[in-house]
């Protein structure tokens, strides 16, 4: 698309209000999904912490730990060229104070090659000082499923005055400590959109309507690879799920019906060749 660069940077996104253009993100844990998703042109890859559900089977985002979410930021980072590479900080990796979320945020940088980092909830006072660290910082309010114990389950959120208020004003109090995005996850449509007129930064939704300034979905939920649960906000692109279980089961009656390997498929006995030409495993 004209006008964007080659490499997308913190402030080309942070720009995206006052060019009304539309942000796209996507999340990825591993080298191949981030190869993929970056060739595809998005603007934003995020290595989330939800992770702990769709790689790693946990069932929520608690249990994964700094160490796992840098090992995968790190094989996501060796996939990606373009796009802006974003590090979800999980649970109980700032819960405990300043000094313990710039740490860990200067970690993701140094060890994973991460440019930013998300971390949830109201917390305008980190986001202040890890970017006071150099640490780019993009918000996430709404339904932040860190706090799904708080919060009694994976709820919409802001539907009453007193949290529509908190949202609003939690949203202009992350911008004015430095973020340079803000997630809107699971709040009515017409919050987002007051939100996105209320600040500069981008707003990148997922669950709260098309007045954000971008979107998100997770990578195993827009292909089709999650298939327990199925929100409401999501649209599947593909269904690579069915499609894998349909062509490993092709692979297992091939071999139990003795199809596969086909002779062609293999390899005959050795070939004379010169002593200087190194053998081949392929071909």
């Amino acid at each position: 698309m004209a006008g964007e660069p080659k490499s997308i940077t913190v402030p080309w996104v942070a720009g995206a209000q006052e060019r009304g253009g539309h942000l796209v993100m996507v999340t990825a844990y591993d080298y191949p999904q981030g190869r993929t998703a970056d060739a595809a042109g998005v603007d934003i890859i995020l290595v989330g912490d939800s992770l702990a559900m769709v790689v790693l089977g946990h069932p929520d985002t608690l249990s994964v730990t700094m160490d796992e979410m840098i090992h995968h930021t790190r094989a996501v980072r060796r996939g990606v060229k373009r796009a802006l590479l974003v590090a979800d900080m999980p649970y109980g990796s700032f819960h405990q104070g300043t000094d313990q979320a710039v740490g860990n945020a200067i970690r993701f940088v140094k060890e994973s090659g991460a440019q930013a980092v998300k971390i949830e909830g109201a917390r305008p006072e980190l986001v202040a000082a890890m970017t006071a660290a150099e640490v780019p910082v993009m918000a996430h309010l709404g339904l932040t499923p860190q706090s799904v114990h708080r919060l009694g389950g994976f709820k919409v959120q802001g539907r009453d005055d007193a949290a529509r208020r908190f949202i609003l004003e939690s949203a202009e109090q992350v911008e004015a400590a430095g973020a340079f995005s803000l997630v809107l996850e699971c709040v009515p449509q017409d919050l987002a959109a007051e939100v996105t007129r209320r600040v500069s930064i981008p707003t990148i939704g997922i669950g709260a309507g098309a007045q954000c300034t971008g979107q998100v979905l997770v990578y195993h939920d827009l292909l089709g690879l999650e298939e327990r649960i199925a929100p409401r906000f999501v649209r599947r692109y593909a269904e690579l799920g069915r499609l894998s279980r349909e062509g490993i089961a092709r692979f297992a009656d091939d071999v139990r019906e003795g199809r596969f390997p086909s002779p062609e498929e293999g390899y005959g006995g050795a070939a004379p060749r010169p002593a200087d030409e190194p053998a081949k495993l392929y071909g």
